[in-house]
């Protein structure tokens, strides 16, 4: 059974959809998340991500991420206060502050790297994120609406519906994160894929595992895009 890690797992959007294609997932978060009745479906580490170090997940044929997205997208909106958190980035010369915003984003490339000189060979990593990131990240590898992905994203990827979560609320007034990810499809259908933080619903992970296994069984280069872009400064 191969192992797949989840990072910045949340409620487990990634991880419902690889346990319907045949995955053994551990999930890693700074805190248990719940919601109601609803745990987190597959072994859980509470751990910094940013303390983790790749050589750990040698063994992976998949890992996947989705670092929060609260920052990215709060200065994609169209509020003063948003666009001077924005600008200040910008303004800092040092990229100090830059480094500090993408903090979570690179450290999933990081572990990836550290992971695949471990195992002496590519491991694939998927990072999941909102459009909001593009300035700050560069430019996703595939989307669907606002729901972008970087890293090993397979050239070929399934068409799907992206359904935002109704009442959303930044202060947390409205539906949470998690709601949607918690929505299932019928059974034996898989899951439907959810953004971990950024209330988006997307395409049935069922779907997306399949593509996703399919390159992590196979070391042919035809079966990824190339690269993922460095991330640079707007």
């Amino acid at each position: 059974m191969p192992l797949a890690i989840d990072l910045f797992c949340g409620l487990g959007g990634w991880t419902d959809g690889l346990l319907a294609e045949g995955y053994r997932v551990v999930g890693f978060d700074i805190e248990e998340h719940k919601y109601g009745e609803y745990r987190y479906p597959a072994q859980l580490v509470v751990q910094d991500v940013l303390t983790l170090h790749g050589s750990q997940f040698k063994d992976a044929a998949l890992i996947v991420a989705s670092p929060p997205c609260q920052e990215y997208s709060y200065m994609a909106m169209p509020w003063k206060l948003a666009k001077a958190k924005a600008a200040a980035i910008r303004a800092d010369t040092t990229g100090a502050k830059l480094e500090q915003l993408n903090r979570l984003f690179n450290a999933c490339f990081r572990i990836q790297k550290e992971a695949c000189i471990a195992a002496g060979h590519h491991i694939p990593m998927v990072v999941e994120n909102v459009r909001g990131a593009i300035p700050w990240v560069g430019r996703s590898r595939w989307n669907f609406g606002s729901f972008h992905l970087w890293g090993d994203t397979p050239a070929l990827m399934p068409i799907g519906q992206a359904i935002k979560v109704p009442s959303f609320r930044f202060d947390g007034s409205g539906k949470t994160f998690q709601t949607a990810s918690v929505r299932r499809t019928d059974k034996g259908k898989g899951a439907r894929f959810t953004s971990r933080d950024c209330g988006i619903e997307g395409v049935k992970t069922g779907m997306i595992g399949s593509a996703l296994a399919r390159i992590a069984a196979s070391n042919d280069p035809k079966d990824r895009t190339v690269p993922a872009a460095k991330p640079h400064p707007p």
